[in-house]
């Protein structure tokens, strides 16, 4: 009888040790979803039709960039993102600051998947789809800059809506961001929703012309406590994520280059997920053909795991960022 309380007590002393060693298994492996190969494929495909001759260059005010509104609007449709009002688009005038060019027909396209828990509490995914036209007869195709982010935010789009987030996550794909971050700017003038709703800002701009695997997480320099989540999220990454590029301690300063800067500037935290210059950044040879597609792909994958990770912890965000 002794003997057989001895196994048990070591049973049980076995059963303890291995309970108190670490958190609730549950909580040690999260519950994740994988992100299908077809999901990336049309990301891919999204960002050949954008980048196409057809759209020759999606600048503001053209029929290209008409049709690329066309496009994302009805890739929102598809995967039933809600509206804020009767429509995804919504309309706005804008000049651009520095040449003085007047934009009165200019779009950003807004959807939302609405949170499990917290409806009233937003992540905002960006991406703007203009690009710079046509130039002394040479079509500037874009596809890295942003076809390629506009691509990664329906990419997320539509692994959310297989994949109801906790909290609600907006999804923008805005105009005019070669224009002087027209479409930010007016949004974070005419927010849908108070800017204190928006705890967090992911935007995408040039995530898929790499040859090193590298993208850089640019703003927690600004939002320091932003970094070991990202970390985290990221640590099983098929690319290398590096910081940077968001103080004057660098020979650049992404900071306000990009849509997220407005967000910076009214106080909402920001990442933003780009990758560094290169020879065809702002040239007719940012084409489809001149994009890295098995980084591409390893861009959007990475990025939709650090939405997924803020969603579950974005408790964390709200406590430090005071929002």
């Amino acid at each position: 009888m002794k003997k057989l309380n001895l196994v048990l007590l070591s049973a049980l002393f076995l059963f303890a040790i291995t309970s108190c060693s670490g958190e609730d298994p549950a909580t040690e492996q999260q519950d994740v979803s994988e992100i299908p190969e077809t999901l990336l494929d049309q990301a891919l495909e999204d960002v050949e039709y954008l980048a196409s001759d057809e759209l020759e260059g999606r600048r503001t005010g053209t029929e290209g960039n008409r049709m690329a509104q066309d496009y994302i609007e009805n890739r929102f449709e598809s995967l039933g993102l809600q509206t804020f009002g009767e429509s995804y688009r919504h309309l706005f005038d804008h000049t651009n600051r520095r040449t003085n060019e007047e934009f009165t027909d200019a779009v950003n396209l807004i959807g939302y998947i609405e949170g499990s828990a917290n409806q009233d509490r937003y992540i905002v995914v960006t991406a703007h789809y203009d690009h710079l036209g046509i130039s002394d007869g040479e079509i500037y195709n874009g596809a890295d800059d942003n076809a390629s982010g506009t691509g990664g935010l329906m990419a997320a789009a539509a692994y959310f809506t297989d994949n109801q987030p906790e909290n609600s996550i907006m999804f923008i794909a805005f105009d005019a961001e070669e224009q002087g971050l027209g479409g930010a700017r007016y949004f974070v003038e005419n927010p849908v929703v108070s800017l204190e709703d928006m705890v967090l800002n992911i935007n995408m701009d040039m995530i898929s012309t790499n040859f090193e695997d590298e993208l850089y997480a640019v703003g927690t320099y600004h939002y320091p406590y932003l970094k070991p989540m990202i970390e985290e999220y990221t640590a099983d990454a098929s690319i290398d994520v590096l910081f940077g590029y968001d103080s004057d301690e660098w020979d650049q300063d992404w900071t306000l280059s990009s849509d997220h800067g407005p967000f910076h500037q009214q106080g909402v935290p920001f990442v933003y997920f780009g990758v560094e210059d290169h020879d065809h950044y702002h040239a007719p040879t940012d084409t489809f053909e001149n994009i890295n597609p098995e980084f591409y792909r390893n861009s959007v994958r990475t990025i939709i795991r650090v939405i997924e990770g803020f969603d579950r912890d974005l408790d964390s965000v709200v406590e430090q960022s005071d929002r």
